[in-house]
């Protein structure tokens, strides 16, 4: 038996714009259906607002998202979970951080760490905290 996880993002009217930015940063398909296209519009003002979505990459990339309805309790919160992204590659993990840090604020500069060759941190500018690493072979000595 096989299990993976998949990050599932919840914003308040912005799910649409930050799908469409992650996969102008990495690349895959973009699926998107809104409150109307599912037939469960409840709030007119949010029948266009994404009630299911995603991106999924060739590569493994594979993030969720959805727009809480105004009717339901949602709060972003403070350091609530942190997005993860490793790669074995400086250049893909280098990519992905220059896309992801247009509009963002820089947690942790993208640069060589103790226990990485690249690690870096920023949240962007949805307010969701990214961390980039290049996996390095774990020396436990």
């Amino acid at each position: 038996m096989a299990v993976s996880t998949t990050t599932h993002l919840n914003f308040r009217g912005d799910a649409r714009a930050a799908l469409e930015f992650y996969r102008s940063v990495f690349g895959g398909e973009l699926t998107l259906v809104s409150y109307r296209d599912a037939h469960n519009v409840q709030d007119p003002s949010e029948a266009d607002q994404i009630m299911w979505g995603q991106v999924a990459g060739a590569g493994g990339f594979h993030v969720m998202a959805y727009d809480v309805p105004a009717r339901m309790p949602w709060d972003p919160g403070q350091n609530a979970f942190f997005v993860s992204v490793r790669g074995t590659s400086t250049e893909e993990i280098t990519s992905y951080w220059k896309g992801l840090s247009d509009g963002a604020t820089i947690v942790q500069e993208l640069a060589p760490a103790g226990w990485a060759p690249l690690y870096g941190m920023l949240k962007d500018r949805f307010g969701v905290v990214w961390v980039l690493d290049v996996i390095a072979d774990h020396n436990a000595s």
